[in-house]
C-alpha cells in the first residue's frame, strides 16, 4: 500500500480528505501535516508532522522519514485572502507546488495531487457551461497562481513524466469545517447563520450564480481521480469538475423550506468583483468520460444534510457547554 502525505491537512478540504484517505489506506499509511496544530481532531487522529509547505527540505525530510509514495498538496492561500496579501499568496501557492513537483521529478515520490480552481477562469471566459479548454485570463492573485500551476503540472508530466493529477474545484460546502478565506465562503456561512440567528447578510448579490459542490462529492472526486489508472488520466493540467450551480437567493429559498422565518440581506463587498469574473456553470464532461466522475448531491439534498448536521452539532455544543 502507498504511504500518503497530506500537506495542509488542517484546512477545509485537507482535514476531510485526511480521514477519507485513512479509511481507504489505513491509519498507519497516512501522514497528516500542516504548518501548525490548527485542527486538533486531525492532529490527534494519527501520525502528524509539522511541515512548512514553502520549505523544500521540510517536505523532503518528512517524505524520507515516512517513506512517502504520494503527496496531496492542499496548502494554499485562497482568493479573498490572496487579494489582501498578494505576494504571500504567490509565494505559498507557487513555491509549495515546485517543491512537490521537484520531489517527484527526482524520484523521491511517485504521485502528486494538486488542486486547481475555477479561479483560473476570468471575465473573458465563457460563463455558461465553461469548456475544459477555453480562454483563461484570471484577474485574482489566487487565479493567477492556479493557472500558472496548471501549466507547470502539465510541463512536469510531459517533460519529466511526473504523475501529477489535478481538479479545478468549484466552491466547496461542508458542515464539518469552516471555509478558509474564499469567495464562495457565503455558501457555508449562510447555513450556520440560518441555525444560529435565522438571518444572514451576504457579501455577494442575490443573483450571483457560481458553481458549487458538497464536500462529500469533492472528496470522492479527488479519490477517484487518484485511483484511476494512469492511462485514463488524459488531462495533466487540471480537470473541470462540476455538480451544482446556484445563487444566494436560490440557496436562501431552499433554507426557508426548513426554516420559514429565515431572512437574508445583501451587502456586496470586494468579493463581488471576484465572483463576477468566474463562470456560472462548468462543463466537466472530460472528467465524466475519462474516469467516470459523477456527483451525488443537488441543492435540495445538500441543504437538508447541512441543516441536519449543523443542527446536531450546535445542539451537542450547547449540551456540553
Amino acid at each position: 500500500m502507498p504511504k500518503v502525505l497530506i500537506i495542509g491537512a488542517c484546512g477545509q478540504i485537507g482535514s476531510e480528505l485526511t480521514f477519507k484517505l485513512k479509511d481507504i489506506h489505513g491509519f498507519e499509511q497516512v501522514v497528516a501535516s500542516d504548518i501548525g496544530y490548527h485542527n486538533l481532531e486531525v492532529v490527534n487522529s494519527g501520525t502528524f508532522e509539522i511541515v512548512d509547505a514553502q520549505d523544500y527540505n521540510s517536505i523532503k525530510i518528512c517524505v524520507e522519514k515516512h517513506d512517502i509514495d504520494t503527496i496531496y498538496l492542499m496548502a494554499a492561500m485562497l482568493s479573498a485572502t490572496g487579494e489582501k496579501y498578494p505576494m504571500k499568496a504567490w509565494d505559498l501557492n507557487m513555491n509549495s507546488l515546485f517543491h512537490v513537483l521537484n520531489l517527484a521529478k527526482d524520484g523521491f515520490i511517485k504521485r502528486v495531487f494538486w488542486p486547481s480552481s475555477i479561479a483560473v477562469f476570468g471575465p473573458t471566459t465563457p460563463t455558461e457551461n465553461t469548456p475544459q479548454h477555453t480562454i483563461m485570463e484570471p484577474t485574482t492573485v489566487y487565479g493567477i497562481t492556479k493557472q500558472v500551476g496548471e501549466r507547470w503540472c502539465e510541463y512536469y508530466n510531459t517533460k519529466y513524466g511526473v504523475d501529477v493529477r489535478s481538479i479545478r474545484y468549484p466552491g466547496i460546502i461542508s458542515w464539518k469545517t469552516m471555509p478558509g478565506g474564499g469567495t464562495t465562503d457565503y455558501a457555508v456561512e449562510i447555513y450556520h447563520q440560518a441555525i444560529l440567528d435565522k438571518n444572514y447578510d451576504c457579501f455577494l448579490s442575490e443573483n450571483t450564480e457560481l458553481p458549487m459542490m458538497f464536500m462529500d462529492d469533492a472528496i470522492n472526486a479527488t479519490v477517484n481521480l487518484m485511483q484511476a489508472p494512469s492511462e485514463q488520466v488524459k488531462i495533466r493540467s487540471s480537470y473541470n469538475l462540476a455538480a451544482i450551480s446556484f445563487t444566494p437567493l436560490s440557496i436562501s429559498e431552499e433554507i426557508k423550506k426548513h426554516i420559514p422565518d429565515f431572512k437574508i440581506t445583501y451587502t456586496p463587498d470586494f468579493r463581488q468583483q471576484i465572483a463576477d469574473s468566474w463562470p456560472k456553470s462548468i462543463d466537466d464532461s472530460s472528467a465524466r468520460q475519462d474516469w467516470n466522475w459523477s456527483h451525488d448531491f443537488n441543492l435540495e439534498k445538500m441543504t437538508t444534510e447541512m441543516l441536519t448536521q449543523l443542527g446536531r452539532k450546535y445542539q451537542d455544543s450547547e449540551i456540553n457547554s
